[in-house]
């Protein structure tokens, strides 16, 4: 049987600093305690009264290529990341302040986040954090790509929740076909998934820059395919492709407010699909704690059995 845990939030403020992929903005995102019940707070420290949002599903504005988070004049680009490694670190509250709208990409990975805020330690909270404890099968498809969320054996319960990712291109693609899965744990985040970087084809990457977009990145700040592989970069693994896929899984599912015991399996997904199962896990999960609570009022109401 699973076993829910306290809320967390960091001990120390840290930053990460970088340029958006998009934009080439220089920015700073800026990390501190918050409170327990906060989750995650995104601000723009860059404008005229600092508008804010919670990062959730239900800010989420549907985008391809990358997670965009708004609520009014509070827009934030590409959360993915950060996300992912608040949610493998079990962080579930903080405030994030950016001077900008899109946050860094900087070597493609999470790993300058992911380490900041291991450095800046862990404090646990009063709260319970909310947890979804995954009963039936949820999926989700589009044309020829699908996310599926399934119940966990209960011997694995405590193993962290399982992400699957099953890459696979069309056959001229210089990427091959290869999956990636594991129990993610603070632990297995780190060593597994952290490091894998954000990749395209030469092609897209061409294809990116015509558009206006990205022309400061190189083949250094990201994997750049190319017939023989990547461009004047090596790969940190074999598979970092899947594990990359698995990184803004993560960050994307991270957007339901709440950990969950079940395997996450997505076959060709993408931030679309991603991120319509948050929104579906979200509100699965709010059932789930009203219909606790109904129970709890019931027996509540009962007489008590052993009164005199």
């Amino acid at each position: 049987m699973s076993v829910s845990r306290k809320e967390q939030t960091i001990a120390n403020a840290c930053s990460v600093s970088g340029r958006g992929y998009w934009t080439g903005k220089l920015v700073c995102v800026s990390i501190e305690p918050a409170p327990a019940g906060t989750g995650v707070r995104l601000i723009r420290s860059d404008l005229t009264d600092r508008p804010s949002c919670t990062a959730s599903a239900a800010n989420r504005c549907e985008t391809p290529l990358r997670t965009i988070i708004r609520d009014g004049d509070a827009r934030f680009e590409m959360v993915e990341h950060l996300m992912a490694a608040l949610h493998a670190l079990q962080i579930d509250n903080c405030f994030v302040s950016i001077d900008g709208e899109e946050f860094p990409g900087l070597d493609g990975s999470c790993l300058a986040f992911f380490q900041a805020l291991q450095n800046a330690g862990i404090t646990k909270q009063s709260t319970q954090r909310k947890r979804l404890v995954i009963q039936q099968t949820v999926r989700i498809e589009l044309a020829d790509r699908w996310i599926q969320v399934e119940p966990l054996d209960r011997a694995m319960q405590n193993a962290g929740t399982c992400f699957e990712y099953r890459l696979s291109f069309d056959h001229d693609c210089p990427i091959h076909e290869q999956t990636f899965s594991f129990h993610c744990t603070p632990e297995t985040f780190g060593k597994e998934v952290a490091g894998a970087r954000t990749f395209v084809t030469q092609s897209q990457a061409e294809m990116l820059r015509a558009q206006g977009v990205a022309g400061h990145v190189t083949n250094q700040d990201l994997l750049v395919f190319g017939d023989n592989g990547p461009i004047d970069n090596e790969l940190r693994f074999a598979d970092e492709c899947s594990r990359h896929k698995t990184l803004d899984l993560i960050g994307d599912i991270a957007l339901a407010g709440c950990d969950i015991v079940g395997s996450i399996v997505s076959c060709r997904g993408g931030h679309t699909l991603n991120g319509r199962m948050a929104e579906r896990l979200a509100a699965i999960a709010d059932d789930q704690i009203q219909a606790t609570q109904l129970n709890d009022d019931a027996d509540s109401s009962l007489p008590d059995q052993h009164a005199a």
